[in-house]
Parts: C-alpha cells; structure tokens; sequence
C-alpha cells in the first residue's frame, strides 16, 4: 500500500511498509504495518506513536475499506515494531479489552481492531531456544557481527528455509547496509569528538592522536562545520 497518508485537518504520516494480508476464509482482511527503529527513542514514547499509527490506519480506512456508516467492514489493523539495540529481548501484544464495570451486557463489536506488537532486540544473539525463535531470527537478519555465510547457515539449519540464490543476494546486501551503518555510527561519533575538542581548545595534533587520525583530516571536520562552530 501507499506508505503516505495525508487526512484533510490529520497532517501527514509516512509509515514503513504497509500491506494487507488475506485470511484462511479467503474474504477477510487484515492491515499489517511494519516499522522498524534503530534503538528507543529518547524523543517520545515508543508505544504512543504506535497508539497514532493504528488510529490513522483504521480512521483512513473510511470511503476505501468502508463506506458511510457501515463500522462492521472496518478492517483489523496490526503494527508491528521491531526496536533494535535494547537491553534485552522482549516482546508485548497491546490491544482492546472490555472491562465490565456495571452489568453485564454483551456489547458486540470488534475488540480485536487494534493490534500493536511491540518486539525489542538486544545486540546479543540469544540462544537457540524455542522462546527465542523469532528473535534470534531477526538478531540473525539484522547482525552486524555476522558474515552473511554465518547468517545464510542459521537460517537454513536451525529454520529449515529454503535457500536460493535470491535470499544469498538479500543478506549480503543486509550485511552490507549493517556494515554501511556501523562506518556512519563511527564516523559521527569521531566527528562529535572532534568538535568538542576543537571547542574547548585542544590542538590539532591532540585531536588527531585521540581519535587515531590525521591533522588533515581533523581538519577536513572542522572546516565542513565551521558555521556551526562559530
């Protein structure tokens, strides 16, 4: 589906990956977004945004998956989050409950609406265990100290996929978009170093020594951002 949503008065919200996914019975549908975050935001509250995200992709569903006031066709909506780099492993299924506070009359409707799965990886790859298994699935995808040979055997031997050629091809390029990432990180922490040292008036030579590169390029760091620094 189209991963921009703009509701007149709503703003506009750019998901991840959106698609449907088609039941056993062959007529019902359900709405599944995934996102994807490197570590937990220090920003807001994870499960907040995913409380919007569900929200939006029922309320948009009006004049697509329903029409006037038919509420019956609306369609089940999972958002799935994957948060990578937490300090340990967990998983968590927020949804709709009825808590019956005077009575007890059955009101029909679907509590099953809206669905947040909330998966945290830790950087350690857990163990081969049957409580771990999606997870050590997708610390295996998602590694950055795993060869993609290391990766291609866990996935064939401990969940019995099938591997071709075009799976080899997409976790070599996971590996490489891994390795991409962990030269950026490095990068922007040196350069963070940089300037700070630069701002409290060290030399060059002291910088270059500390972060073990050359007066040039310390140089080349601070020139690029000289309008912040002064």
């Amino acid at each position: 589906m189209n991963t921009e949503n703009a509701e007149i008065n709503e703003g506009l919200i750019r998901f991840d990956i959106i698609f449907y996914v088609r039941m056993k019975d062959g007529i019902s549908q359900v709405i599944v977004n995934l996102e994807a975050q490197k570590d937990e935001t220090s920003g807001y509250h994870i499960l907040n945004r995913a409380v919007f995200y569900v929200s939006r992709l029922v309320s948009s569903q009006k004049e697509r998956d329903f029409v006037k006031t038919n509420y019956n066709d609306i369609k089940r909506v999972f958002s799935i989050w994957i948060c990578m780099n937490m300090d340990e492993n967990s998983m968590d299924y927020v949804h709709l409950t009825d808590d019956k506070l005077l009575g007890s009359y059955p009101w029909k409707g679907g509590l099953d609406l809206l669905n947040i799965v909330l998966i945290g990886i830790s950087n350690e790859l857990p163990e081969d265990d049957e409580k771990y298994e999606l997870h050590r699935l997708l610390s295996t995808l998602l590694s950055m100290e795993l060869t993609a040979d290391e990766k291609i055997g866990i996935i064939k031997t401990e969940y019995h996929i099938p591997v071709d050629d075009e799976l080899r091809k997409d976790v070599s390029a996971m590996c490489n978009l891994s390795q991409g990432i962990r030269e950026r990180s490095v990068a922007e922490r040196d350069e963070k170093i940089i300037l700070n040292m630069y701002r409290k008036g060290y030399t060059l030579e002291q910088i270059a020594e500390c972060v073990e590169k050359t007066i040039e390029e310390v140089e080349a760091v601070i020139k690029k951002r000289e309008p912040v620094l002064v």
